[in-house]
């Protein structure tokens, strides 16, 4: 490559990762602004819950699933709206699994975002309530007509989410994880483990938007599989990352995974093997989107951003 066209090259990767930062704010900014309006504070002694669910969710964050949702949701021709209802329902899940991660009979963290874990501004009690209602709005949000006239669809992701969150999915994965905290854990069992834990709940939100636009099922089948390969490029950056990273870029305790004795990529591969396996298993999630043509783009630039990201 001579220099001119590494340059050119350099710069065309800059403008591409200056838009999706553009499109990831707008997308957040829209997301946070369903969330505020679908959980409002409340009068009464339930209004400490509702506070604290206010807390996990809103003001900060990537908000990645929620903007997987609407981008390809986007890319069926979603209307906005009902897109953003669904991106607000998986970032609550989310925030839901963060708020029990988080507390001390789990991984025992004290900060989320770089603001104290939500068991820590309120306490444990409160905290496990508050996920515990946010797993359930999740679901109330989707069974919504606001969210789609059509039953089946609305059925559809209801049946979706629970799977990707369950046993089989991101709580399976969290039971495997403790179990596997102090001692070694092979190359595939790390592999299960994130693909329950985070995978799966990654691949929901792409899929969502295409069940929300009543994609076919190839073109569904595509999209699960490129948030499935996302989730998986997402979670060895991760682990690159906890081991490379500062708490203040991080947002969260640096270093866990190997003060807890958690098998992962970084213990199993090494730094640099780890980066390297999130760049093939990316461009193996980019290859996922090429029916799509130039509509996707935004979703390729999000594999990029996901392993070249800092926090």
């Amino acid at each position: 490559m001579s220099q001119t066209t590494a340059t050119a090259h350099m710069e065309n990767s800059a403008d591409r990762a200056s838009l999706l930062r553009s499109s990831l704010s707008n997308r957040a900014t829209a997301i946070e602004a369903a969330i505020d309006s679908l959980l409002p504070p409340v009068p009464g002694a339930e209004g400490r819950v509702v506070d604290a669910m206010r807390y996990a969710t809103l003001g900060g964050g990537k908000r990645l699933r929620g903007y997987l949702t609407a981008e390809v949701a986007s890319l069926f021709g979603v209307e906005p709206a009902r897109a953003y209802r669904v991106a607000a329902s998986v970032e609550m899940l989310h925030a839901y699994s963060l708020v029990h991660d988080d507390l001390p009979a789990m991984d025992n963290d004290d900060l989320r975002r770089g603001q104290p874990s939500t068991h820590r501004k309120f306490d444990e009690a409160t905290a496990i309530l508050a996920g515990d209602a946010l797993q359930t709005m999740a679901f109330e949000i989707l069974t919504d007509t606001a969210t789609h006239p059509s039953a089946t669809i609305r059925i559809g992701l209801v049946a979706a989410l629970a799977a990707a969150s369950g046993a089989a999915g991101m709580v399976g994965g969290q039971m495997i994880d403790m179990d596997g905290e102090g001692r070694a854990l092979s190359l595939p069992e790390v592999e299960r483990l994130h693909a329950l834990k985070t995978g799966c709940l990654i691949r929901y939100a792409a899929e969502a938007g295409a069940i929300l636009g009543d994609a076919d099922l190839p073109a569904r089948a595509r999209i699960a599989a490129y948030g499935r390969d996302l989730g998986a490029a997402f979670q060895i950056a991760d682990d690159v990352l906890d081991a490379t990273a500062s708490a203040e870029e991080l947002g969260k305790t640096a270093g866990k995974d190997q003060a807890a004795g958690k098998s992962t990529y970084v213990a199993l591969l090494g730094v640099d093997g780890a980066a390297r396996e999130a760049r093939r298993v990316a461009e193996q999630a980019e290859s996922h989107l090429d029916v799509f043509g130039a509509e996707a783009d935004r979703l390729r630039n999000l594999v990029q951003y996901v392993v070249d990201r800092r926090s």
